[in-house]
């Protein structure tokens, strides 16, 4: 999981490339000029997790898709509980090698690791290997760029307000958006990692894809290229669904989507003009001036929650806290942080509305965003139907910063053409089928035995019923022989265990075959405890965390491959006298048999004894009879 501070958004920037920055967004033309019509491109998000959206209106639904819809869809992955992030995959190279990128709009570089690497975490995909692609080629070192201490090549550095960093020598090759993209791969610069630290090296994703306003932004290059339009858009899905979708380019502007000026002179992060903030209908009463501190208020994928300076965040907590006094105040999952938390409020996410307040995000221009429970919590870790504020205070910062959380459901335009940024709330997990393109995945959970492990699982969406799950089968391929695995069988359970973050006595080995030089395991998984069931959303925590890989094996255990998982309903739990009801009865049926043997037994040996007479020698005396009268 993301630390809690994962906020990427203030990557270092050297001064005079802000400068040329601010100079170039300053003369630039009128604000509401019609972009070049070019193919947008869309990418999938491994957000993953991992459900509160209202379904949008048809006639919402009806304006995105008669606008026109995107040229290419992929598939999204990871949620912003579990991982705190959102990735979409980048493939680097010719023969392609892809990549698991954070979608960062408040960074300005794409950069992965790099193959030569000596400090670099242990991530999710393999390293880039320059060698291994024959269009790879260094940026040479040139006036505009910091160089290495051989001046041969330009170098990168960043870092990040988490303590985090990233360094290491850029380079140009093509770069290829996925088979479902309209956009045809281009030749893009990008860093090659040869140090992190922090977040950046501890976290599961390889690196960052930068959407930022700068010259090295993957967006900028593409525009640059005349290849897309001055735009780009992102949709998260809602809580324990994760997924959704990103789109490079322009695309239509649903109806009533609402916008918010966004000063690229103000400042060179992507910022909106926030002015007040409502809970359940009533104004917070803060000086609008609050809000444009600093930075301003700040949008940014790469963050996970949200913070507001000291003032507003004290406001804004006493007013979520005075509407909810019927739940009960508890302590966060994580010891190290004071997270405020409430119980009591149930684990039906479509219905926190009726417990929680709404809260309404106001705009200079007088429109408002509206923001669900979902918008502002997170689900507590530890505690069932418990939630706690998303929210936090910004430090001594007086930037706002709105992350992933407060977009959650949420179509979000960036349209840096015409300097402003638009909000559509809708279910992201299903924004392909209101586009109308064909062929998006379900997100309901599966059943089917032959769902595949390159099948990104999500859980079913808001609005629909929940299941309990009552076993999960899953078969797994590890890249050890039979003999060398064998003695580690129990090991490997623990560790599977450990890394699902649940109870070693719910991982069962069920079947274990040598194949060759792997071995296919098959694994039952159970309730915890007594139960007969567990939850939807722990089923799917499950599943989503084996089928990307977020379980890591120690060297001598290799790796392995999901090939197949099924879950099964639970089977409804009898009582003890209905699960022994025939054992009873056949004891019953026993004890009568036995007891009707004794009895038949004793009557015959006593109707035996009786009939015979006893023995008497004919000289013996015998008592004297009296005759009876005739």
């Amino acid at each position: 999981m993301a630390s809690r501070g994962c906020r990427r958004w203030l990557g270092s920037l050297r001064p005079l490339a802000v400068v040329l920055l601010l100079l170039a967004v300053a003369v630039s033309g009128s604000p509401d000029r019609t972009a070049p019509s070019r193919p947008p491109l869309v990418l999938p998000l491994t957000l993953s997790y991992p459900n509160a959206s209202r379904v949008a209106s048809f006639r919402s639904r009806r304006g995105l898709a008669e606008g026109g819809r995107p040229s290419a869809r992929m598939r999204l992955h990871d949620d912003l509980l579990t991982n705190g992030y959102y990735t979409t995959r980048l493939y680097i190279g010719t023969p392609p090698q892809e990549f698991a990128l954070i979608v960062d709009s408040g960074s300005t570089v794409t950069y992965v690791p790099c193959a030569s690497c000596e400090q670099c975490g242990n991530h999710q995909d393999p390293r880039f290997q320059p060698d291994l692609s024959s269009t790879y080629a260094p940026v040479k070192c040139n006036v505009d760029c910091s160089c290495d201490s051989d001046k041969s090549q330009c170098t990168y550095e960043r870092q990040y307000a988490e303590m985090s960093s990233s360094s290491g020598v850029l380079g140009e090759d093509i770069v290829s958006f996925g088979t479902e993209s309209e956009l045809k791969p281009q030749r893009a610069v990008f860093g090659c990692e040869n140090s992190e630290t922090g977040d950046l090296f501890s976290q599961h994703a390889d690196g960052i894809m930068g959407l930022g306003r700068g010259h090295l932004s993957i967006m900028d290059q593409l525009v640059d290229k005349g290849v897309i339009g001055d735009s780009f858009s992102m949709c998260y899905g809602g809580m324990d669904i994760g997924g959704g979708a990103m789109v490079l380019g322009a695309m239509p502007t649903p109806p009533d989507m609402i916008f918010s000026q966004s000063d690229p002179v103000r400042s060179p992060y992507y910022n909106i003009e926030l002015k007040e903030i409502h809970v359940a209908g009533k104004s917070l009463r803060l000086d609008p001036r609050v809000f444009d501190s600093k930075h301003g208020t700040v949008l940014d994928s790469g963050t996970t929650y949200a913070y507001l300076p000291e003032q507003a965040f004290v406001a804004f907590k006493d007013a979520v806290t005075s509407k909810v006094n019927a739940l009960k105040k508890i302590r966060g999952p994580d010891p190290n942080y004071k997270d405020i938390c409430f119980a009591g409020a149930g684990r039906n996410v479509s219905k926190l509305s009726e417990v929680f307040p709404d809260v309404d995000m106001v705009f200079g221009n007088g429109q408002k965003l509206s923001l669900s429970p979902e918008n502002y919590l997170f689900r507590h870790s530890k505690v069932e139907g418990a939630y706690c504020l998303g929210v936090f205070q910004n430090g001594k910062d007086p930037t706002t910063l709105l992350g992933g959380i407060v977009v959650r459901n949420t179509l979000v335009t960036y349209d840096r053409h015409n300097d402003k940024i638009g909000f559509w709330k809708t279910n992201c997990s299903e924004l392909w089928e209101r586009l109308h393109v064909g062929g998006a995945p379900s997100p309901a959970l599966s059943s089917d035995p032959g769902s595949q492990a390159d099948f990104a699982p999500a859980p079913a969406p808001s609005g629909l019923p929940e299941f309990d799950v009552g076993l999960i089968t899953v078969y797994m391929s590890i890249n050890v022989t039979y003999p060398n695995l064998k003695p580690h069988l129990q090991e490997l359970a623990d560790l599977l265990a450990k890394e699902l973050e649940i109870d070693s006595r719910q991982v069962q080995v069920m079947n274990v075959t040598g194949q060759g030089n792997s071995t296919l395991i098959r694994w039952e998984i159970f309730p915890a405890g007594s139960s007969n069931a567990m939850s939807n959303a722990t089923a799917m925590g499950i599943i989503y965390r084996l089928t990307q890989h977020h379980v890591q094996l120690p060297e001598n255990l290799g790796s392995y491959k999901l090939l197949e998982w099924n879950v099964q309903q639970p089977v409804s739990r009898r009582s003890w006298l209905q699960e022994h009801v025939v054992s009873i009865l056949v004891g019953i049926l026993l004890v009568i048999l036995v007891s009707l043997s004794a009895f038949l037994g004793l009557y015959l040996w006593t109707k035996k004894f009786r009939g015979q007479a006893a023995y008497r020698p004919v000289d013996s005396v015998g008592p004297e009879q009296e005759l009876q009268p005739l």
